[in-house]
């Protein structure tokens, strides 16, 4: 490929390699035939991609609504962020607070003044959704739970949860906290992504105290044996509430469901919406964050040739069978002179589907090159000059 030129390329398909989303802020220019949706009576939900971020099917997905004890997503979200940094450690012993022992509805039916390791903690609040285990939990990493809170919304707003607000660490029914069917998938999807290691604790059918085995409530698990978490929650308010996530040849979704009428409607809705996108889409990995997709001539440099790419894993799902007429037009910067710092963009990737622009992203420099010596310099002077 030579300086400047445009191209049509095939896309290079990668496996193995670790989640970038796709479209971030963008919107695409063109889209791929529209799927029609199965029938889910809850009254919101959503069906994301994990690796892409795309939804693949929605109703009301930005309508806010009590989320019940999908709150606890967020509650683990934040402690899994505070065992990363060194402020919880697994073995620590936590304290009973009355205010814990005084918790209504999923307990562990801790006693007040005893400790418990805050691993064991941990597992009841995501296998059996503890309230008694979230506010000891808060308690101890912010002071209180109030504090807790704090940080709970800190933490939405960072992550991008626009229109969501936590007013307790639980899910209990209280005026102000709502959340999203949108969000609480964006959630599920930084929190498989962010924390492999104990993301795995939701795929957990039961826990025991050594007093009490309690089971999990998400009946997919059972029915589905590629469904590995991730939470289920119910209140009056509420009704009954799904969050599901499965993985199978390499693709994962996360599907939400809002409202639903009883447990059996929100269990049939997850696992409609999960087999709709895995029979009617599919995910692949177009450039790898650390593969080249070109390889151009670089002038003045200290080497001759400078590798590009995207920069990150950028994911695509499209219906199945679409995958085939997508293709890559890379534009390179005229005149690609050094010095060029890693990550510096010098052109463009623009996808192509069934000959539709669909979306375009910068192609950025994959590593540093420096100016040339003095021969370099020369001899790459002397080269443009009979060009």
């Amino acid at each position: 490929m030579t300086r400047g030129s445009l191209r049509r390329i095939p896309l290079r398909i990668f496996s193995g390699l670790l989640f970038a989303a796709l479209l971030d802020s963008q919107a695409l220019a063109a889209a791929p035939p529209e799927v029609p949706p199965p029938y889910i009576a809850a009254p919101a939900w959503v069906l994301m991609d994990h690796d892409s971020g795309q939804v693949l099917a929605e109703h009301n997905a930005d309508k806010s609504l009590p989320p019940a004890s999908l709150t606890k997503l967020m509650t683990a979200y934040v402690l899994f962020g505070k065992l990363k940094s060194g402020n919880l450690k697994l073995d620590d012993r936590i304290d009973i607070s009355q205010q814990a022992w005084n918790a209504k509805g999923a307990r562990l039916f801790l006693r007040p003044g005893s400790s418990v390791r805050a691993e064991d903690l941990l597992k009841g609040l995501i296998v059996l959704s503890a309230n008694d285990a979230a506010i000891a939990l808060a308690e101890r990493v912010a002071g209180s739970e109030i504090n807790f809170v704090a940080e709970m919304n800190a933490v939405a707003h960072r992550i991008g949860l626009d229109h969501t607000v936590f007013m307790n660490a639980t899910g209990h029914d209280e005026k102000g906290h709502a959340a999203t069917a949108r969000d609480l998938a964006r959630l599920a999807a930084a929190l498989i992504r962010e924390f492999p290691e104990y993301y795995r604790w939701f795929s957990l059918k039961e826990f025991s105290d050594g007093r009490i085995t309690q089971y999990n409530h998400n009946a997919l698990l059972w029915r589905d044996l590629t469904v590995d978490g991730v939470k289920t929650g119910q209140s009056h308010s509420a009704g009954f509430c799904l969050i599901a996530s499965a993985h199978r040849d390499g693709m994962r979704l996360i599907a939400v469901v809002l409202g639903a009428q009883d447990e059996n409607a929100r269990v049939e809705d997850g696992q409609r919406l999960l087999e709709h996108g895995f029979r009617r889409f599919e995910t692949r990995l177009l450039y790898a964050a650390d593969i080249p997709a070109v390889r151009p001539r670089i002038w003045m440099g200290d080497q001759s040739t400078i590798p590009l790419g995207v920069g990150r894993n950028l994911y695509l799902t499209l219906p199945r069978g679409w995958h085939e007429k997508l293709h890559a037009r890379v534009t390179v910067r005229e005149s690609l002179n050094a010095p060029v710092q890693r990550g510096q963009a010098v052109g463009t990737i623009a996808l192509d589907l069934d000959r539709e622009p669909l979306a375009e992203f910068p192609l950025v420099a994959l590593k540093q090159v420096g100016e040339g010596n003095l021969f370099q310099r020369t001899i790459d002077k002397i080269q443009l000059w009979l060009q």
